[in-house]
Order: C-alpha cells, then sequence, then structure tokens
C-alpha cells in the first residue's frame, strides 16, 4: 500500500479538475459525491498505508514519483516521504477533511456555486497533501503556494460582497509576507549546504554549522517568518479573523485540518536547525506565548461567533509555537491533533447555528438555543470543554503536555509556565461565554416575538446526516482523542515525549482548577439565571469605567494591529504610490522610446519620392566611406 502513497493528492486534485471541467453543469448531488467522495477516498487510502508503515516498523519511506528539475546542482523531484510526522498530519488532513466535507454537502446545498464550493476545497486539501508528504522544501513550497492560493480563493468565495473580496486579498498579501522570507530560507540554505532535500539538510546542517552560528541562525529566522504568516502568529495574525467572510466550512478547514497548521508543521519538520538555533528557538516560544495571551484577550470581546472562534485558534496555535519554543516537539504535534478535532467541531457546530438563524453571526442577538438546537449545543459544550482543557478531554491531555514542558525550560520555565496558565483561563473564559450567551439566557434572536413556526425568521434544527454525523464522530474525538498515541517519537530523537514532564502538585492541581474557575467566572457573568442581574452590573460597571471601556474598545479592535499597518506601512506605501504615480522607472523606457520615435520622425524626412536625392545620398555615402578609409 505504502506504494500507492502518490494517489493520496491525486484523489483529491482529480475531484478538483472534474468538478472545474463540468463548468457548473453537474447536479448538486454529483458534485457532493465526487467532492466528498475523491477526499474520503484519500483518508482510506491514508489509513490503509497507516496500518501497513506501523506494522512494518519502519522509520520512513520514500517514493520517488517523477523528477521535476534539475539544473544548476538543484535536483528536486515529486518524491514523497512518510515518516511518523507526515503520518498524523495525512490522517488529520483527509480524515477531518473528509468530515468537512460531508458536512458541506448539506450546508452548502441551497448555493448556486455548490460546485465551484467543491472545486475549491478539493484542490485545498491536495495542496495540503502534497505540502506535508514532500521530500524536499521545493515540493513543500509548492503545496505551500497552493494553500495559500486556495485559502485566497474559498475566504473569498462569496466575492459579490466588496468586504469578502477585501478579506481574501488581506489574506493573500499578509501571508506573502511569510512566504517571502521562507522563500529567501530556501535560497540560503541551497547556497549554504546544496541541496533542498530536507533529510538531507537536517543532516548536513549539524556537521557544518555550529550552535549559534550566524548561517544557522539566519536560516531558521526566514522559516520561522514564514511559519508565522501562515499559522498567523504575531506580527503576522491580521489575516485570520478577516478570513472568517467565508463560508462556515471553509474555516473549519483552515482552521483544523490545513492552512494554519502548516507553519507549525514547517517548524517541527526541520526542528534540527531550530535546535542549531536556540535563540530562534526561544523566540519561537516567546512569539507563541504573545500570541496566544493577545488572542486570548481579543477573543473575550468579541461579538461574531467565527471571530470568536478564530482569536482560539490563533491563540491554541500559540501554545503549539510555545511547545517548539521549548523542545516538545511531540507534544506540539499533539495538541495540533486534538485542536484539529475540537476546532472542527466547534466551527460545523457554529456553522449549524448560524445556519439555523439564518446567517446571523452576533452572539448577542441569540440565546436560549439549547432546546431548540440540541444538537449543535452539546457539540458546543464538547468542543468549548475540549478548548478549555477540562479535565479528561482530549485538549486536556495535549495542553498539559505542553505546560509541563514549558515549566522544565531552563532559563524561562516559570515565566512561559505561568503565561501558559493565564492563556488557559483566558480561553476558559471566552469559551464558555459563547457557550452561555448563545444558548441559555433570553432570546434575543429576531423571532423572538413570532412563533418559532417553520417560516421566515423561525429557529430551525439541523438535522441533515451529512452535518449530524461528522458532528457526533468529531465529538467523540474531540473527547477521547487524547487517548491516540502520536507515532513521532523516532522523528524527534531529542525532543521532549509528550508522555514526560514533572511539576509539583500543587502546580499540577492549579492547571486543572484555573480553567474550571474560568467556568465559574464565566457562568456568573454570563449563565447564571440566579445571578443574571448581579452579573449584568458588573459587565456594564467595568464596560463603562474608563479604563474598562478603553480595554474593551482596544481588544475589540484586535489590539489595533490593523490600523498600526495602516499607518506605519499602508498610508506611506500609498503616499509613495501617489508621488510616483508615472512611475520614475518608466521615465527611461519612455525616453529609449521617444528617442526611436524621433529617428523615425528624421528618417521619413529623407524619403522624398525622387531618385536624384537617393542617388546623391548614396554617392554621398560611399564618398564618405572611402574618405574614412583614406584618412585611417
Amino acid at each position: 500500500m505504502q506504494n500507492w502513497i502518490g494517489l493520496l493528492p491525486v484523489f483529491p486534485l482529480a475531484g478538483f479538475l472534474a468538478l472545474v471541467l463540468s463548468r457548473g453543469l453537474m447536479s448538486k448531488t454529483l458534485a457532493g459525491i465526487i467532492g466528498a467522495g475523491s477526499v474520503g477516498l484519500s483518508f482510506l487510502l491514508a489509513v490503509a498505508i497507516s496500518i501497513e508503515f506501523l506494522n512494518t516498523g519502519a522509520e520512513s519511506f520514500t517514493k520517488i514519483l517523477w523528477v521535476w528539475m534539475q539544473v544548476g546542482g538543484l535536483d528536486t523531484g515529486f518524491t514523497f516521504y512518510l515518516d511518523g510526522l507526515s503520518l498524523v498530519m495525512i490522517l488529520i488532513i483527509s480524515g477531518v477533511g473528509f468530515l468537512i466535507h460531508l458536512y458541506s454537502t448539506g450546508f452548502m446545498a441551497d448555493d448556486p456555486d455548490f460546485a465551484r464550493f467543491f472545486s475549491y476545497m478539493n484542490l485545498f486539501v491536495a495542496s495540503m497533501l502534497v505540502l506535508v508528504l514532500a521530500d524536499n522544501l521545493v515540493l513543500l513550497y509548492l503545496g505551500w503556494e497552493g494553500v495559500g492560493l486556495c485559502s485566497y480563493l474559498l475566504i473569498g468565495f462569496w466575492y459579490q460582497n466588496p468586504a469578502n473580496g477585501y478579506a481574501a486579498r488581506k489574506a493573500f498579501v499578509v501571508t506573502r509576507v511569510g512566504d517571502t522570507s521562507m522563500a529567501i530560507g530556501l535560497f540560503l540554505l541551497f547556497s549554504q549546504l546544496g541541496t533542498l532535500n530536507i533529510q538531507e539538510i537536517l543532516l548536513l546542517a549539524p556537521q557544518q554549522w555550529s550552535t549559534g552560528s550566524g548561517i544557522a541562525v539566519a536560516a531558521s529566522a526566514l522559516l520561522l517568518g514564514g511559519a508565522v504568516g501562515k499559522s498567523a502568529q504575531l506580527p503576522l495574525q491580521t489575516w485570520l479573523p478577516d478570513a472568517m467572510a467565508g463560508p462556515t466550512p471553509i474555516s473549519a478547514l483552515i482552521h483544523a485540518a490545513t492552512m494554519v497548521t502548516a507553519g507549525v508543521y514547517l517548524i517541527a519538520r526541520t526542528h534540527i536547525l531550530f535546535e542549531l538555533a536556540p535563540s530562534v528557538q526561544q523566540l519561537v516560544a516567546f512569539v507563541g506565548l504573545a500570541t496566544l495571551l493577545m488572542a486570548g484577550f481579543t477573543a473575550l470581546m468579541q461579538r461574531d461567533i467565527k471571530r470568536i472562534l478564530a482569536y482560539s485558534t490563533i491563540s491554541q496555535i500559540g501554545y503549539m509555537f510555545l511547545a517548539l519554543g521549548v523542545g516538545a516537539w511531540s507534544s506540539a504535534v499533539f495538541h495540533l491533533m486534538t485542536h484539529a478535532f475540537f476546532k472542527a467541531l466547534l466551527f460545523l457546530a457554529a456553522g449549524t447555528v448560524i445556519l439555523s438563524l439564518h446567517h446571523e453571526h452576533d452572539i448577542f442577538k441569540m440565546g436560549a438555543m439549547r432546546r431548540r438546537l440540541p444538537v449543535a449545543f452539546w457539540a458546543f459544550v464538547v468542543g468549548s470543554a475540549a478548548l478549555t482543557a477540562l479535565p479528561f478531554t482530549s485538549g486536556f491531555y495535549s495542553k498539559d503536555a505542553i505546560l509541563l514542558a514549558a515549566l522544565a525550560h531552563s532559563e524561562y520555565g516559570m515565566l512561559l509556565w505561568s503565561g501558559g496558565v493565564l492563556g488557559a483561563f483566558l480561553t476558559a473564559l471566552y469559551s464558555f461565554r459563547l457557550v452561555f450567551v448563545v444558548f441559555f439566557g433570553g432570546d434575543h434572536h429576531e423571532s423572538a416575538t413570532h412563533s418559532h413556526e417553520a417560516g421566515q425568521g423561525a429557529i430551525v434544527e439541523i438535522t441533515s446526516p451529512s452535518m449530524f454525523f461528522p458532528l457526533l464522530i468529531l465529538g467523540g474525538l474531540s473527547l477521547f482523542g487524547g487517548l491516540i498515541s502520536v507515532p513521532v517519537e523516532q522523528v524527534f530523537a531529542h525532543g521532549v515525549p509528550h508522555e514526560e514532564g514533572h511539576a509539583s502538585q500543587f502546580l499540577h492541581t492549579l492547571m486543572i482548577l484555573v480553567p474550571i474557575l474560568g467556568v465559574i467566572i464565566s457562568w456568573f457573568l454570563y449563565g447564571s439565571r440566579a445571578y443574571e442581574k448581579a452579573g449584568q452590573h458588573l459587565r456594564k460597571q467595568l464596560l463603562h469605567s474608563s479604563v474598562g471601556g478603553w480595554l474593551n474598545r482596544f481588544w475589540l479592535s484586535g489590539w489595533r494591529m490593523d490600523k498600526l499597518y495602516q499607518l506605519v506601512l499602508v498610508r506611506p506605501f500609498l503616499a509613495l504610490a501617489h508621488i510616483n504615480r508615472k512611475d520614475v522607472v518608466d521615465v527611461m523606457f519612455n525616453g529609449v522610446a521617444l528617442v526611436a520615435r524621433f529617428g523615425n520622425s528624421a528618417l521619413v524626412l529623407t524619403q522624398t519620392g525622387h531618385m536624384r536625392w537617393y542617388a546623391i545620398s548614396v554617392v554621398g555615402g560611399v564618398v564618405l566611406v572611402v574618405a574614412l578609409g583614406v584618412w585611417r
């Protein structure tokens, strides 16, 4: 079965081609079967390959498909590399991706561009599979840019709204900053090591570079730039909340199974380079810590149900970066897996709520949904419990491993651990704030004044099997996914295994109690009928105080990062563009064209049509040539 590894991205790629070439004439039933079925076939093949790979006990497997380019010492092929890390990734991408595709057949059933939607989704999955299976950085970069293109297409899927187009362009431009950094890093690696094969780089780099050398620091820092852009970490995180402009299944795919995990995968795959640059690896930890705290505070003030989940993704990716930065490579991959389960569950449950409420996104226009939408309610409870890392959920095991690894850090252990625990408290606050506001309290939906019978404005539970079963499966994985062992120990031989890590009983108890305390406070502020008036009074006091009001506006705006970029980057660029609106570079080329036109005009004057003038010109030319020859 391992020899069939090349078919993993082929199935969704074939689905993309079939849907595109149909030009929208294919029936929705057939388009759904091709769209979801192609990813389902990839998942079945991934399971078969995984079973064989694990049974053989091999450390890795390489499949050469064909040579791509051989030029200037660069020998790059379409070659796939399978080990424990890529094994975990293909199962997550194809498995969770299939559930999202299946859910989408119900969610997008009424959309006239049904086939176009699935064509983009299929290409997205195919690109991500190429990215994680690539044995060289050129092929990885092809998949890297492929997911960037697909994110642009999917975020701007409903292009009739100009705001969606702006969000798509923003995602494309911001991530291009990181992609440029990564491309320069590839040039540097090739110039120094003479190869872009990942395993050869990881073998040659320790032999040729000393720990902390300038070249190791530069190469790893450039790769970090690419990871920060794609995984929406500081300072390139601003694109991800706006990416919620696309349909909800797209948000689930971007956040759970594909794009934002690419940066985590890149650092994990090239981990030896970061071990050779301890300062950069430490920077990874602090980038993750700063991001998870910033996103946590921001999520507390959001009103849009999808933007809350978007900031939670930024925060959880921050935990993965924290794990990578302290050398807990397997813990980062473990949390990547559990996060894929509960974040896909939360987004798909949010999609059910949004669709039931006729595309309402404001959580304060919802309320009391738990009886009308019981499936979505329990999905949110399970997903939020896992996101909060409550005991015995999948998120508890993975986040616990990260915090223990951070505490064991030799230099900044207590600082990193404390920041991670504070982030866990914030996660509990905003996660259950979302649950309590949407599913408890009074009904604030516009249909509350109506009878709630089927009709315009009525709240309707979505019971389509294609939408129900993905929620059921993801709910089970969100609860019990922490029991799954990720087979990456051989890949990260020198890392901190996620099974290990020690803390005092007091600190370990504190790690458990802090998220629970966050849930209790959230219940007091937003969920309890007994304390409803007290909670409302406290919230009003906090928001109407000078400091509280300022913090509310500051965090609601995402720490005004967009305004900062407008001030520092966008406006100066637009000013220079206005000054240079005639383009200085074009002056040189316009001058060449002007000289050519002048010469042509002068030559035209000699074309009189009189033979005597032509004869005189010829004779004069001959005399001039002979005179010059005699003179020399």
